[in-house]
């Protein structure tokens, strides 16, 4: 089953590789994926079928759910665009779940507003590919510009508005 996964995340990785459309990057799965995953659909229902695995152990519990949510799993073959796996929206629900944990430690209410958007920056500053303690750092460095124009001070764009100033002071 890992090597059948791994064979589809490979595949995904030559589609973004060869920066494929998403109706191209759809038959590039469907000629290259689609049999690697009808396959792995057979061999988990033949798992089942011939009593392989106990139908209420772990293993038999996931063949169960993996058949039962199917259709959700192979919506990459069906669907342009569709991504492989929800890693992106699970790494943020985790960043929610860590600011919760976090807010138990704040003392009023004005701390909890701070940490609040801390916490959005530096997951920001992530997704974006930014460090956060350099962007944090160079925001404190630079307060007087922010103060003139926030918005060349976002982590997507900050790195820009800092050569900018460097040319400035160059010239």
């Amino acid at each position: 089953m890992l090597e059948t996964l791994r064979g589809v995340y490979h595949h995904d990785a030559l589609a973004r590789q060869q920066e494929l459309s998403a109706e191209a990057r759809l038959r590039f799965h469907q000629e290259h994926s689609g049999p690697l995953m009808t396959a792995l659909h057979q061999w988990l229902e033949a798992h089942l079928a011939e009593h392989k695995t106990e139908p209420n152990s772990g293993l038999g519990k996931a063949i169960s759910y993996l058949l039962n949510h199917w259709p959700k799993l192979t919506l990459f073959l069906q669907q342009p665009g569709a991504p492989l796996d929800n890693n992106i929206a699970e790494r943020a629900l985790k960043k929610a779940i860590l600011n919760r944990k976090n807010a138990l430690f704040y003392k009023t209410l004005n701390g909890a507003g701070v940490g609040d958007l801390f916490m959005s920056l530096i997951h920001t500053c992530e997704l974006k590919g930014a460090n956060p303690f350099d962007y944090l750092t160079e925001l404190q460095r630079h307060a007087e510009e922010l103060k003139r124009s926030p918005a060349e001070w976002m982590p997507w764009n900050y790195h820009e508005t800092l050569a900018r100033l460097a040319r400035l002071a160059a010239a």
